[in-house]
């Protein structure tokens, strides 16, 4: 015990305690609001959607809440699209789905109006087109297209079948 004295005592919890801090990181913010006028092209409706969801410090999920009202046709799925503003992409995880258009295993059932969330993981990335890039179960590509404004979320219904309301996703680390 001759190299032990208070000061290490003191001392080796506060450097554990410093050395922690780096790793701890706040989850991100992202949020998209829904309309008619943002889908391609746009759609005349009065429905609308609010997505708020939350990047974990990992990057490792997305925790989402997508909420939608007074869609003119009976909803039939809902998505995360990669693509710029005024653009069409390819669907890169679902969101919600119904008896007529499911989705992928484990897919959330879409109500007609209200509010369905979730956990987006690698898992449930299904990747884009092939000129797009994104494979399936890439999470971390999804996430960087987000960041850099290239992510839409949107509600399909009958009557809109390309998408009734749509809304870019704008996340606290764009650039």
């Amino acid at each position: 015990m001759g190299c032990f004295n208070r000061k290490h005592a003191v001392l080796s919890p506060l450097v554990a305690v410093v050395l922690a801090v780096p790793t701890l990181a706040s989850a991100e913010r992202i949020q998209a609001s829904l309309s008619g006028y943002e889908e391609v092209p746009s759609v005349s409706t009065v429905a609308i959607g609010d997505f708020r969801a939350m990047i974990s410090p990992d990057g490792g999920s997305i925790d989402f809440e997508l909420s939608y009202f007074d869609l003119q046709g009976d909803v039939t799925m809902a998505h995360i699209h990669f693509a710029n503003a005024d653009v069409n992409g390819s669907v890169v995880a679902w969101l919600c789905g119904t008896a007529a258009i499911p989705g992928p295993a484990g897919t959330a059932t879409c109500p007609e109006s209200g509010t369905v969330s979730g956990t987006i993981t690698a898992s449930e990335v299904v990747g884009s087109s092939a000129t797009q890039q994104i494979m399936a179960g890439d999470l971390d590509a999804v996430i960087a297209a987000i960041r850099a404004g290239a992510a839409y979320v949107n509600v399909h219904s009958v009557l809109s079948p390309g998408g009734e309301i749509r809304g870019q996703i704008r996340g606290s680390r764009r650039k």
